[in-house]
């Protein structure tokens, strides 16, 4: 299917559900190359990405990274992305491929603006493919062709090494299933040898962007351009914890303002985890209230192509672990809390749905002793 200017596979030879509980059970390898990775030298690296997103990156251990969003300055969010602080001389960032442009013409414009001001800052677009391995039996796997021992690699943590005999690798303990898993960026003209390798081991399946879609939103990962976009907030979209608490005092990135009234205020509509029972919830799907109005009835609408006015489904598949329907959502803040009884319009027809707190299944990232 078309996916961001990509072609990509939905599923290979085992059909999604399968494909999905392999991950959940096993492990499965996915071709994440289509993503966006970028590296930043110079000696003001960590100033010139903490002036873009929100997160404390200036606390990172060499080799830690973190979750954090790219803001703009209405609060509203441009991207999630990984950064991470290597043992190396450089920042490793890894942005999300819908994003891909935009990011890098954001990135680019204010390296400029602090050259221009006598600053070290310096880019480089990484042609390396990105390949996550990510399941239970990962660590098992992957240890195998590792002399790096993988149990002191903590869950968003990174090593450069070498992976069954490919140098130049970098491994990050990280991925967007919920599971234990590794993100393994290799120099490109080897990846498909590594590939080969890692599916030589019958434990390992490779697994498309179906499965893909389905573990994240079983974690409560939202999809960039589903679930957040430039019109919503970290406060609104439950992403307040990205917020470093230096940062937070010293409002010094895109948005601060915005974010931290409405911190203080509480926002108006927040996203939501859905579950429920009978015909399927999927994208744009009207939440309702007990009365039948929609949960979001008198919002002003934003100016955006992505459904994120309360009230309305963002994201929502059959859940292959639970056996129910589970999805995300905004709602208006009174008709948040977990517990709470809802609806769903699903075909012209009202069916029950009930606020649930996510992850919808219990994520098993890896910490080391």
């Amino acid at each position: 299917v078309p996916f961001a200017g990509w072609t990509l596979p939905l599923h290979y030879g085992q059909g999604h559900l399968q494909s999905h509980l392999h991950t959940r059970r096993h492990c499965s390898l996915f071709d994440v190359s289509h993503m966006l990775q970028t590296l930043v030298y110079g000696r003001d690296r960590i100033r010139f990405m903490e002036s873009l997103v929100v997160g404390d990156i200036a606390e990172l251990k060499p080799g830690q990274g973190t979750l954090t969003l790219l803001t703009n300055e209405k609060g509203g969010i441009t991207d999630d992305l990984i950064v991470t602080n290597t043992s190396e001389d450089h920042l490793y960032v890894v942005s999300n491929a819908a994003c891909a442009d935009k990011d890098l013409a954001i990135l680019r414009d204010r390296a400029a603006q602090l050259q221009a001001t006598g600053s070290d800052v310096h880019l480089e677009v990484s042609d390396n493919a990105l390949l996550a391995l990510q399941g239970p039996s990962m660590a098992r796997v992957l240890q195998a062709g590792l002399s790096d021992d993988l149990a002191k690699l903590s869950f968003m943590n990174s090593i450069s090494t070498t992976v069954f005999g490919v140098p130049g690798c970098r491994v990050t303990r990280c991925g967007y299933t919920g599971e234990d898993g590794v993100e393994i960026s290799v120099p490109a003209a080897r990846a498909v040898e590594l590939a080969e390798q890692l599916l030589g081991v019958p434990d390992v399946w490779l697994a498309g962007l179906a499965a893909r879609d389905s573990l994240r939103l079983e974690a409560g990962l939202c999809l960039y351009g589903n679930d957040i976009d430039e019109t919503v907030t970290p406060a609104e979209a439950g992403l307040m914890w990205t917020l470093g608490k230096r940062r937070r005092v010293a409002m010094d990135f895109p948005g601060a303002a915005v974010i931290m009234a409405q911190v203080k205020q509480k926002p108006r509509r927040k996203r939501v985890g859905l579950t429920s029972v009978g015909p399927a919830i999927r994208p744009h799907m009207a939440i309702l209230g007990p009365e039948g109005r929609p949960v979001g009835a008198g919002w002003a609408p934003f100016t955006s192509p992505y459904p994120h006015i309360p009230g309305t489904v963002t994201s929502g598949c059959p859940s292959p672990c639970l056996g129910k329907n589970i999805a995300m959502g905004y709602v208006e803040a009174a008709h948040s809390r977990a517990g709470t009884e809802l609806t769903v319009e699903v075909r012209k027809k009202q069916h029950p749905a009930v606020i649930t707190k996510m992850p919808f299944v219990p994520t098993q990232y890896y910490m080391a002793k």
